[in-house]
């Protein structure tokens, strides 16, 4: 029976309207009911058609079974803002063929990065000017053509183009960037914007602009049709307003924008059915008006007058009036366009209010019960010039009201708030344009729940969580209620904390520091970030400077040489080793600068959130990183084919461990019975503790013949512990690391539950649905995720899944059968398909387990010893008794039964 191919995919692409790179890799999933089928071969076809008739590219029958990292690179490029159509044939090992459905993207013009931005100002006044950029201009199919366009103001604005078209177009596609943020618009259309929000994603806008695509096909008709846009300021042009919270110019006033001017800039492209295309673009020829959005600042504070807005702007029925002019053409952002790779944000779940209180007369609490990143949603009625103000929170006082426990962000209790003005005309809803925050309690203030009270009346109000468009890969389900509500708890945190970029903290900061992309994986774009002495920062983008370690860390810069790695493990894909690798370079050319006595690095945070800011642990932390740093950059280096840089990076590595080893490994049995890593945080004393024995464990630093002895000693650090946390958010994951691999869970959930702090279980009982940013009560912000890599350890010790060899080709799965949990129900999306697995231990001690290994990959069952046997039924057939401590599952549908 041939394969079915379930999933077609461009590795880094989310979306694939607007391929801006002549280099793609493609990746595709199977799926065949028969254990033993297996690709032997593939073949890719792409073209301008999907008849296929014509070919632009065309791989060739390739012998293997590589499904991932396929490189497609047309002599020559991909064809500028086209359709383009790709496919995949496979042969499996009886020589049968399975053919997958036409794949569709759409280019943007992937040879322009060296060329100009869309035009500025200078090449709209000053047309003499083509002579001087002669060559971009001849360049026609493979340039942008549209016009940066606002109306020299910083307040956001509305514009708008009305469009007659003469017939209806077969396709269309826009690309559109709109700086800060941008809401698309076309006829009304909800639909416009692909659910987009807070488009496009925050960026250095001086090096990276990014822009999307929206496929308008199913919208733009013949005759009258308007696109438009509503501009906002983000962080491209922050505005703290006259009475606002503004992170970035807060204390020293030390933030400074990247462009004083909203501006816009849109190309949309018609195709026709007899094959002619068009091409209209923004210029002057477009209008503008100021909105009846007056304030847009990204820390949640808005101000909307409902009185100003011109209602059905976006319609083509929809008349001007003298407030609309004329759209200027602006000088525009500095930074190259490149598309907007990444999911884009998006809304997600929708949740009621729990409880609803009034406080006092007009103003009135409501607890959603899940604190999330949000972007509220409230209906009201009431009197013309009614004014309303809706204020976030995490925490509430004693009294109900909103409350920020932190005494040096007590602005937050007054300075974050948005406010509107009703029109007067019935249900007006109000939701905000351009801004999120983290949140469980809405205090809306100014109205009443029901009629006659003299004030506007709330209809209804939802927190809609905002968030990414990525995929939600993963599931997990145990029958401990509190080991549950951690999982929750972290998914929340993980969730809040994922746009465009990862943010650390969604409420206070909506900064991108860069320990957790590593940590807990998700991008930012480090490389635009990088400075001319090869540091690469704490943050990315970076919109506050920040002074010493908090500017300059390896645990927080290294995520450039850790990322790419990563990625190629999870997903088997080397898209970034390219974009990366000379960053890499230059940061640990930079790096080395900062060695001490012959290769330690420890100028940094060290162990950040231990005591919050003690700094502990550094040598171990940071050369360990070094390390790995290396290590991968020799990797990449071996990738891409340059045999010298890895032999050179592949020596450098060697020499800091040996480093490590001679100035922190105590072998002199003097202390302790065994050998064990001390952290030189007090010279004159020889400390042990948990963090410094994992991050060598981890790290592959330990010698053979001391590994034994490094577990001892990591285990008696827990034991000398009362088996308490000792450890901020950098060497966590590292202690849970080492936790799973000893196969203690005990200890783990032990750690967990402690009464006192550190513990996770306090904020569960404390109420908290997400996590905190340090262990703490009384948190500034309490929706952090970068203590949450115990959710790490739950899928690999609880559900007991762990990838083996890249995007889960090979995975194990361990059952849990020492710890206390007796069902465990969970899945994984991997690459390759969805591996799910239930684990059930009845009250007789009798275990029963349900796995799925999808097609391409092995899954290997691991038991406690040689001798431990399992009966195993494949897709309903007969039942097999198998015997050992590592038993291959070909992929299908498993029912097993493990014996004592």
């Amino acid at each position: 029976m041939p394969f079915a191919i379930t999933r077609c995919g461009i590795h880094g692409f989310h979306e694939v309207l607007g391929i801006d790179t002549d280099r793609i890799r493609l990746h595709w999933t199977l799926h065949s009911d028969h254990e033993d089928t297996t690709q032997t071969a593939y073949r890719i076809e792409l073209s301008a058609s999907d008849s296929f008739q014509s070919l632009i590219w065309d791989s060739g029958k390739v012998d293997g079974i590589q499904q991932r990292n396929i490189i497609c690179a047309p002599k020559g490029g991909l064809l500028s803002a086209t359709f383009h159509y790709w496919r995949v044939t496979v042969w499996d090992q009886t020589g049968e063929e399975s053919q997958s459905a036409a794949n569709e993207f759409f280019t943007a013009y992937p040879r322009s990065s060296g060329l100009l931005p869309p035009y500025s100002m200078n090449q709209t006044y000053m047309p003499h000017t083509s002579l001087i950029f002669r060559t971009w201009f001849e360049d026609e199919p493979n340039r942008w053509k549209g016009v940066w366009v606002g109306n020299n103001g910083d307040k956001p604005i509305y514009i708008r183009k009305s469009l007659d078209l003469k017939r209806t177009p077969a396709r269309a596609i826009v690309f559109a960037s709109g700086l800060g943020h941008f809401n698309f618009v076309c006829n009304g259309d909800a639909s416009a914007s692909n659910g987009h929000v807070l488009d496009p994603g925050w960026t250095n806008y001086h090096r990276t602009v990014q822009f999307t695509a929206y496929d308008l096909s199913h919208i733009l008709k013949k005759g009258a049709n308007v696109l438009g846009a509503h501009l906002g300021n983000g962080f491209y042009a922050g505005d703290p307003g006259e009475d606002r919270f503004f992170w970035p110019s807060y204390e020293d006033d030390t933030y400074v924008r990247y462009g004083n001017e909203l501006c816009f800039f849109a190309e949309l492209h018609l195709f026709y059915e007899d094959g002619s295309r068009q091409t209209i673009t923004t210029g002057p020829d477009w209008e503008v008006r100021k909105s009846a959005t007056t304030l847009a600042n990204i820390y949640s504070s808005e101000m909307k007058d409902f009185r100003k807005y011109p209602t059905g702007w976006d319609t083509s029925e929809f008349s001007e009036d003298d407030q609309w002019v004329k759209a200027t053409p602006v000088t525009g952002p500095r930074g190259k366009l490149k598309y907007q790779s990444q999911p884009p944000v998006v809304l997600h779940e929708t949740l009621e209010p729990q409880s609803t209180t009034t406080l006092e007369p007009g103003v009135v609490s409501y607890d959603f019960g899940q604190n999330m990143t949000t972007m509220v949603k409230l209906q009201v009625s009431g009197s013309a010039g009614s004014t309303v103000i809706v204020r976030f929170s995490e925490t509430v006082d004693e009294g109900g009201r909103v409350l920020m426990p932190d005494p040096l962000f007590k602005q937050f209790e007054t300075g974050v708030f948005c406010k509107f003005s009703l029109a007067g005309n019935g249900i007006e809803t109000w939701e905000p344009d351009f801004c999120f925050t983290s949140a469980r309690y809405i205090q809306v203030e100014g109205v009443a729940l029901e009629p006659g009270r003299g004030l506007p009346v709330v209809h209804s109000i939802a927190s809609r969580h905002v968030s990414s468009a990525a995929r939600r890969l993963g599931s997990l389900e145990t029958d401990k209620e509190d080991v549950n509500a951690l999982i929750n708890m972290c998914y929340w945190s993980f969730s809040s904390n994922l746009f465009s970029y990862h943010t650390d903290c969604p409420q206070v900061e909506k900064f991108g520091w860069l320990e957790v992309t590593h940590l807990r994986l998700p991008p930012n774009d480090i490389v635009d970030a990088q400075e001319p002495n090869g540091l690469c920062p704490t943050m990315a983008p970076t919109v506050r400077y920040m002074c010493g370690p908090l500017h300059d860390t390896i645990t927080w810069g290294g995520a450039v040489a850790l990322l790419p790695e990563i990625l190629q493990f999870y997903y088997d894909s080397t898209h970034v080793f390219e974009k990366a690798f000379d960053s890499c370079i230059r940061y640990m050319e930079y790096i080395k600068t900062k060695e001490r006595d012959d290769g330690l690095i420890e100028h940094g945070l060290g162990d950040w959130g231990r005591d919050i800011a003690f700094g502990n642990n550094q040598a171990n932390i940071e050369t360990a990183i070094y390390y790995r740093c290396l290590r991968n950059i020799e990797q990449m280096a071996n990738e891409l084919d340059k045999p010298e840089v890895a032999t050179r990076f592949g020596q450098w590595a060697d020499r800091i461990g040996r480093v490590y080893n001679e100035k922190l490994l105590v072998t002199d049995m003097s202390i302790h019975p065994y050998a064990f890593y001390t952290s030189r945080d007090n010279l004159e004393e020889q400390d042990r503790n948990m963090v410094a024995q994992a991050f060598a464990l981890q790290f592959g630093l330990v010698p053979d013949e001391h590994v034994l002895d490094v577990q001892r000693a990591f285990l008696d650090c827990c034991a000398d512990s009362g088996n308490r946390i000792e450890a901020g958010e950098i060497g966590l994951k590292y202690i849970w690391n080492t936790l799973a691999d000893l196969d203690r869970p005990d200890i783990v959930l032990e750690m967990a539950r402690q009464e006192e702090h550190p513990s996770y279980m306090r904020f569960i009982r404390r109420g908290e649905t997400t996590l905190n940013e340090f262990w703490q009560d009384a948190c500034r912000s309490k929706c952090h995720d970068m203590l949450g890599t115990i959710y790490e350890w739950c899928y690999e010790a609880v559900l007991g899944l762990k990838p083996e060899t890249a995007a889960y080709r090979t995975w194990t799965v361990k059952p849990p059968l020492i710890s206390e949990f007796k069902h465990v129900i969970g899945s994984v999306d991997c690459p390759y398909g969805l591996i799910e697995i239930e684990y059930t231990r009845d009250e007789n001690d009798c275990v029963s387990m349900q796995i799925t290994v999808p097609t391409s990959t092995t899954g290997f069952l691991l038991l406690p010893t040689e001798e431990s046997e399992v009966e195993v039924t494949r897709n309903g057939g007969q039942a097999e008794a198998r015997r050992g401590k590592r038993l291959a599952l070909k992929p299908g549908v498993y029912k097993l039964r493990l014996h004592k």
